[in-house]
C-alpha cells in the first residue's frame, strides 16, 4: 500500500486518509521505517473502510460568503449555550469559542482552552452538535482519546455512540 510519511515532533504514530483516498502516516522523527509499515500493516483493514467511505461519501458542496457568514452565525447561536450548559454542569472552563471553516473536523481544543467548531456543524442534527460540544469540552480534562476520556463523554450523553453516528453521514 502506498502511504505518505509526514514526520513531527510527535510521539505517537497516526493515520489519515484524505478526501482523495490517499494515506498519510503522521509519524514522530525518530520512527523507524519498519515501525512505520508494521503500523500501516496492523490498519489496512481501517484503512480500506476509510478508503470506501471517503469513495462514497456525498462531499458538501462550496458556500458562497453569504452562506458561510449565515452558516457561522447559526453555529455560534446553536453551540453557545450548549456549551454554557455542559460546562457548567461538568465542571470544566474554556476562554475562547471560535467558529471557523475547518473542513476534516467538526471540532477542537487547545491547551491554551480555547473551543473550535466548523460552521457546517449546523447542517447537523441538534443531537450531533451536542455531542461534539460535550467531546471538545471532555478534552478540558483529558487531552487524549483514553478510556478515561470516553467515560467523561459517557457520563454526559450514555448514546454518544449514536450522536457521532449522526456526523458521518458525509
Amino acid at each position: 500500500m502506498e502511504y505518505e510519511v509526514v514526520r513531527s515532533k510527535r510521539r505517537t504514530l497516526c493515520l489519515q486518509v484524505k478526501r482523495d483516498g490517499k494515506v498519510v502516516v503522521r509519524a514522530p522523527l525518530k520512527a523507524s521505517e519498519k515501525l512505520i509499515n508494521d503500523f500501516v500493516s496492523s490498519h489496512l483493514e481501517w484503512i480500506k473502510k476509510k478508503q470506501e467511505l471517503v469513495k462514497n461519501a456525498h462531499i458538501p458542496k462550496d458556500f458562497s460568503e453569504n452562506e458561510i457568514k449565515e452558516l457561522k452565525k447559526r453555529a455560534r447561536e446553536i453551540i453557545e449555550p450548549i456549551l454554557e450548559y455542559y460546562s457548567n454542569k461538568m465542571g470544566v472552563s474554556y476562554e475562547r469559542v471560535s467558529i471557523n471553516s475547518a473542513k476534516t473536523r467538526f471540532g477542537s481544543c487547545s491547551s491554551k482552552k480555547t473551543l473550535n467548531f466548523s460552521y457546517r456543524l449546523a447542517l447537523y442534527p441538534y443531537e450531533a452538535i451536542e455531542y461534539v460540544c460535550v467531546h471538545e469540552l471532555a478534552h478540558l480534562k483529558e487531552m487524549n482519546h483514553s478510556k478515561k476520556f470516553w467515560q467523561i463523554v459517557e457520563a454526559e450523553l450514555p448514546n454518544y455512540k449514536a450522536r457521532k453516528q449522526l456526523l458521518k453521514r458525509g
